[in-house]
């Protein structure tokens, strides 16, 4: 096996979680390997462990077993400002709540991330209308997102996860707040995106039309990879 043709795998994930005093297996060795460029979606009902795996993977969460390697670089050996610095620079996510910052302009939250990385002013620029046009709200830059509907709440917080090339794009349900119209329209606009750039998005959803649009569907039930459909 090559590693380098994969942005993710995982080795028998665990992790357990206590609730009111009793222990919830909720990732119960998980292996996963998710190759360059694609576009695939983990499924299943609430309390499979679909969020848990999704912020093991992304390093928000620590396993209580198993390991992780992302672009062939194993988590557990960086030290906490090492795995920040590794978020920021190869990771982008998409939350179902957008997390924009509410007193910044659209310009400004985008390039949040590129300021943190020390990209120069007129990069960042050129950048952020970059994606602008790619996501389809050029002419937009300086509104405040109280001025911007859900979905363009949402192309806003996936032009931010974006506009620095990350290696993956991590999306926790993210059409789970929009009408189906808007839905099917991002949708369209992040599986472009993917094939135009070769970045790899990893979705966590419930929602049937990411299950339609992923050329892969990993389903979870228990904590367990049930099934793992490759579509095209």
């Amino acid at each position: 096996m090559n590693q380098n043709e994969f942005v993710i795998i995982t080795d028998s994930l665990k992790k357990n979680y206590k609730e009111n005093g009793i222990e919830v297996k909720a990732v119960r060795g998980v292996n996963l390997k998710i190759k360059k460029r694609e576009f695939s979606a983990i499924v299943g009902p609430s309390g499979s462990g679909k969020t848990t795996l999704l912020n093991l993977i992304s390093g928000l969460d620590i396993p209580d077993d198993g390991k992780i390697w992302l672009n062939n670089k194993l988590l557990s050996e960086m030290s906490g400002k090492e795995l920040s610095d590794f978020r920021r620079d190869h990771i982008g996510f998409i939350f179902q709540a957008y997390n924009l910052i509410p007193v910044l302009t659209v310009k400004e939250n985008i390039e949040y991330i590129m300021l943190l990385q020390g990209v120069e002013k007129k990069e960042r620029h050129k950048k952020v209308l970059n994606i602008l046009r790619e996501v389809g709200l050029e002419g937009m830059e300086t509104r405040v997102p109280t001025k911007l509907s859900g979905g363009q709440q949402q192309r806003v917080a996936i032009a931010r996860a974006m506009v620095s090339n990350p290696s993956l794009i991590l999306a926790d349900e993210p059409t789970a707040n929009l009408d189906s119209k808007t839905s099917g329209e991002l949708l369209n606009m992040m599986r472009r995106l993917n094939e135009t750039t070769g970045m790899t998005f990893l979705f966590s959803t419930h929602d049937k039309m990411i299950m339609e649009k992923a050329r892969r569907v990993i389903t979870l039930k228990d904590g367990l990879i049930e099934k793992d459909e490759i579509k095209d």
